[in-house]
């Protein structure tokens, strides 16, 4: 198929196509009287072009743009949360003007890996520096009572962790080193909330003026998750050391992920006799003698920190005294059993009848155990206060003969020493 075009002025056309030897005859077969200004061109036969030349001609005036694609009118999925991309327009737009050259960007297909490469690392930057919000929390130390007092304010601007855009947020406290779920304290749960208010004060017991030098304090934010495990949001940690005796000091703090190192949450001293009693815990014991009825008033009130001993990282602690030399059956009792814990609270007291020459002689035996229904009971720790201790245990003895009628307090660690090979139930 061809088409007919009358041809263009021969100095603008750049299609002209020059005369043939027949339809311009040379000037050799002229007549030689004819002048210049009488001769004419003869009319042009029509010039004939193809169908493609007549295309690239007409409709194809600029550089040929990328076919669009039916993936560019649905974008990929992307995890929530994402931004939708761009416009195509604007994309075609910085190929085009890219190094100042047109055409000189990339092509489509690398340019989208690119873009989706990019928008995952930035999805996976923004979940390490998100803001996780802060925790408001005050501490006081009662060095009188050897507390630690942990009141827990608010918390605010918490990340979200469920898929309503909020979180069910709670506050779980250890004393590093040695976490356990012996030290471990948490506060109520509360629904559906960023900016959780518990104005709740959790008290660790047991706690010297030694431990607040070498003890920090971790408070973890978690969200509780009913039908699976609870997810971690971030956490704060106070060196005890900086907290004076006495002061009621206010932290507000911003939460960070710290890495987990299980090293670091256990004790970092030497192997030896400090370690083994701190894991089995401590015990609060009251001594007063009375003299109007010559008698020894023994009070159990609680203990603290009890290593676990059972499959489900707790205990059922129950507490004995025995007074040696043994007396018979006057001479032990057995404080009541309290189920699944670590830190039990007794306020038991016993008493013994003798005289007060006697009873410097003799030696009051303290032992913890774990209560196993029809089986042996599992030794947790003892003490021993008499004439034949040492350190604070003997300090404790020869005060309470000293000051007779009052009553003294001492917190004393929990040893091995002396274990009985077990106990059976009576």
């Amino acid at each position: 198929m061809s088409v007919s075009k009358p041809p263009p002025p021969p100095s603008t056309s750049h299609l002209a196509i020059p005369p043939s030897s027949t339809s311009c005859p040379s000037s050799s077969s002229s007549s030689p009287s004819a002048t210049p200004h009488t001769t004419s061109m003869p009319p042009a036969s029509p010039v004939k072009i193809s169908m493609q030349e007549h295309f690239a001609i007409n409709v194809c005036p600029g550089p040929i743009l990328p076919i669009p694609q039916i993936s560019d009118f649905f974008p990929r999925f992307h995890d929530y949360p994402c931004t939708p991309p761009p416009p195509r327009e604007k994309k075609i737009l910085k190929e085009e003007t890219f190094n100042g050259e047109t055409g000189g960007g990339y092509r489509d297909g690398e340019r989208r890996e690119c873009n989706d490469g990019e928008r995952e690392e930035a999805l996976e930057s923004d979940d390490d520096d998100t803001y996780l919000g802060t925790l408001e929390f005050s501490l006081l130390f009662d060095q009188e009572n050897n507390c630690l007092h942990c009141t827990i304010l608010k918390a605010r601007g918490l990340k979200a962790m469920d898929s309503n855009g909020l979180a069910d947020p709670y506050v779980k406290l250890h004393l590093l080193p040695g976490a356990s779920k012996a030290n471990k304290l948490r506060t109520k749960t509360l629904k559906n909330t960023l900016n959780p208010v518990w104005n709740e004060t959790l008290v660790y017991h047991g706690i010297t003026a030694a431990d607040m030098t070498t003890k920090t304090l971790r408070l973890c934010v978690c969200d509780m998750d009913r039908l699976g495990r609870n997810e971690f949001i971030g956490e704060v940690r106070v060196a005890l050391k900086k907290l004076k005796e006495g002061e009621n000091k206010r932290y507000n703090m911003g939460l960070e992920r710290i890495a987990q190192n299980k090293e670091t949450n256990n004790q970092t001293v030497e192997p030896g006799a400090l370690v083994a009693e701190e894991e089995r815990g401590r015990i609060l014991v009251s001594l007063c003698y009375n003299t109007e009825k010559s008698c020894l008033l023994v009070g159990i009130i609680r203990c603290a920190h009890l290593a676990a001993m059972d499959s489900n990282g707790y205990s059922d602690p129950f507490v004995k005294i025995i007074l040696q030399p043994d007396m018979g059956k006057k001479s032990k009792y057995k404080t009541s059993v309290k189920k699944k814990t670590l830190n039990p609270e007794f306020n038991e007291e016993f008493q013994y009848e003798v005289s007060l020459d006697q009873l410097s002689k003799k030696t009051l035996e303290i032992s913890v155990w774990d209560y196993d229904l029809g089986m042996s009971n599992d030794f947790i720790g003892g003490v021993e206060l008499g004439i034949n201790a040492s350190g604070q245990r003997l300090r404790h003895w020869f005060e309470c003969l000293k000051n007779k009628g009052k009553k003294v307090e001492y917190w004393h660690t929990l040893t091995q020493q002396g274990a009985p090979s077990s106990d059976k139930t009576d």
